[in-house]
């Protein structure tokens, strides 16, 4: 395990995720396999999803996303954290089935508010697939209304609890998208071939591919990312661990691929990069511990009042810089950055890069 202590190789910690991330270098060649290889993608707000998933294939625009969620070929569901995430469709059963008891136990007094009982499950899942396996998919707000009909109330938040419990059961999951929302569709339907795997080999696989798609991090990292008991994710490391290189900063142990960890040899790119990734992205919330990327001063400024909703971040050589927007619409419409440190504006050789990263993203918006 080599060890760095230098503040300057724990700014690198910041470079090597852009690699691992594919923010570096060549980037993915698809969106699906971009998800395949990110292995869950944050995506409860989808607009900032879809950026997500195109800043990092070179050339895709939205259309491509779009069309991957309509094709089945990216699904978005509920894998792990009660939170919305983008996945292979092949992963999300196996993924389900790993984090889905966990997280029923830690909402079952709020279920017990709603007073949702295992019956009002059971009725609204035959609610919901009588309706969409006749039909086909439907809307949330369609949706609602069938339980509404059958006798399960749907108000205070009841409704997206059902919805909720019903796709992390793997009777329901997200399908196509209806304008700016998705349908939800029958999961049998909708993912017709996705992988069950035993636990001990599931939790591996999915330490394994934590670590390569968003390296270095840590074992607490990945057991807050998936909220799996620590103890079951050190026994797993033991599995994977000779597939993986560890590097030690400032004492705290990281773990990468072999290929992300050989850049610190041959060059590590990233070092005059300049990023400008959407809100809830996986390169700020893919860790418990933002602060190798994010000054904990400047945490307010991206979840302004820890109201939970993160804002656009801009990132330059691995380290977010500060915050931006587009205003304006149509032919006017500009992205507007905000540094944290006005009293350190960007360089020429920035300015270029924020320039170019802006019309990277007009230019996904279009096509």
């Amino acid at each position: 395990m080599a060890a760095f202590g230098s503040l300057r190789h724990r700014r690198m910690i910041g470079r090597l995720r852009l690699a691992s991330q594919q923010l570096s270098g060549d980037g993915a060649t698809s969106v699906p396999d971009l998800v395949r290889w990110m292995t869950a993608m944050q995506a409860q707000d989808l607009p900032a999803a879809l950026w997500a998933v195109g800043v990092r294939v070179p050339g895709a625009g939205i259309a491509d996303v779009r069309a991957a969620i309509d094709s089945g070929t990216v699904v978005r569901s509920w894998p792990m954290r009660g939170t919305l995430h983008f996945v292979a469709p092949e992963d999300l059963r196996w993924m389900l089935d790993l984090t889905a008891g966990r997280l029923h136990r830690s909402i079952a007094g709020r279920h017990r508010q709603l007073e949702i009982t295992w019956a009002d499950v059971e009725k609204a899942r035959d609610l919901a697939l009588d309706r969409i396996l006749a039909d086909g998919p439907i809307s949330r707000s369609g949706l609602f209304r069938v339980f509404d009909a059958g006798g399960q109330p749907t108000q205070g938040q009841r409704g997206i609890h059902l919805l909720g419990s019903l796709c992390r059961h793997g009777w329901l999951v997200l399908g196509p998208l209806s304008g700016n929302q998705q349908l939800v569709a029958a999961f049998d339907e909708w993912i017709p071939t996705s992988r069950i795997i035993e636990r001990e080999e599931a939790v591996a696989e999915f330490l394994l591919r934590y670590f390569r798609s968003h390296g270095p991090a840590t074992l607490r990292d990945f057991a807050w990312w998936t909220q799996l008991p620590l103890t079951e994710v050190r026994a797993a490391l033991r599995h994977v661990q000779d597939q993986l290189v560890e590097l030690e900063f400032d004492g705290t142990g990281y773990w990468l691929s072999p290929d992300v960890a050989s850049l610190l040899d041959s060059g590590v790119p990233g070092g005059r990069s300049l990023h400008l990734l959407p809100g809830f992205d996986e390169f700020v919330l893919g860790y418990t511990d933002r602060a190798p990327v994010l000054s904990p001063e400047h945490s307010d400024l991206i979840v302004p009042g820890g109201n939970g909703v993160f804002k656009k971040t801009m990132v330059a050589a691995g380290r977010v810089i500060g915050t931006w927007a587009l205003q304006g619409t149509g032919p006017r419409a500009a992205v507007v950055p905000e540094l944290f440190d006005e009293a350190a504006p960007l360089g020429p050789a920035a300015q270029a890069a924020l320039a170019k990263a802006a019309r990277r993203y007009m230019t996904f918006l279009a096509t």
